[in-house]
């Protein structure tokens, strides 16, 4: 019988503290509510993600389809890519007058075909100038991390472009040494 006093005690204080929430105008989120609300939203977009990347509307297509469905994939010819080495050079950075520190450069430049290295070899001493122009100005912070080497990449690519009549596709760095 005790026992049962208890069990009712225990029942008249949760209803109690169930009445004390919702006149506090706070209410809590059961489990169901829970993976209602969250859980739910999120399995739809990783469904529809899925969905998405299934049927090729988002990147992970290789290759193209023709109108009539063929799926067709895109040749790789490592016979079309062009290298060209360009001069190592070695320039003094500016440090503001505390020591000397010197980089040594060697680049590589990806070309469209064979016929523009004709095209580079006559402009070597006007690249060379624009790279020896930008490289002098540089500190050696400036080349610090893989940030500093994704910029110099980018503005060396953007000066050869403006510096002869080819387009360069890449620059390819063989050795940076900075002593």
């Amino acid at each position: 019988m005790a026992e049962e006093e208890e069990k009712e005690n225990l029942d008249a204080e949760d209803s109690e503290e169930d009445s004390d929430s919702e006149e506090g105008g706070k209410k809590k989120l059961s489990g169901k509510k829970l993976v209602l609300f969250v859980g739910a939203p999120v399995l739809v977009i990783v469904l529809g993600l899925g969905a998405a990347f299934f049927f090729g509307l988002l990147g992970g297509g290789e290759g193209e389809e023709h109108a009539d469905g063929e799926h067709v994939e895109e040749a790789f010819d490592p016979s079309a890519i062009v290298f060209y080495d360009l001069p190592d050079m070695i320039v003094n950075l500016n440090t503001g007058g505390k020591g000397t520190k010197f980089l040594k450069l060697k680049v590589v430049i990806e070309l469209d075909n064979e016929e523009a290295i004709l095209i580079v070899e006559p402009l070597i001493p006007r690249i060379v100038d624009r790279f020896q122009v930008y490289l002098r100005q540089l500190r050696v912070a400036d080349l610090s991390g893989s940030a500093g080497m994704y910029h110099l990449k980018n503005e060396l690519l953007r000066r050869l472009n403006a510096a002869i009549p080819v387009e360069v596709k890449d620059v390819l760095f063989k050795e940076i040494i900075i002593q």
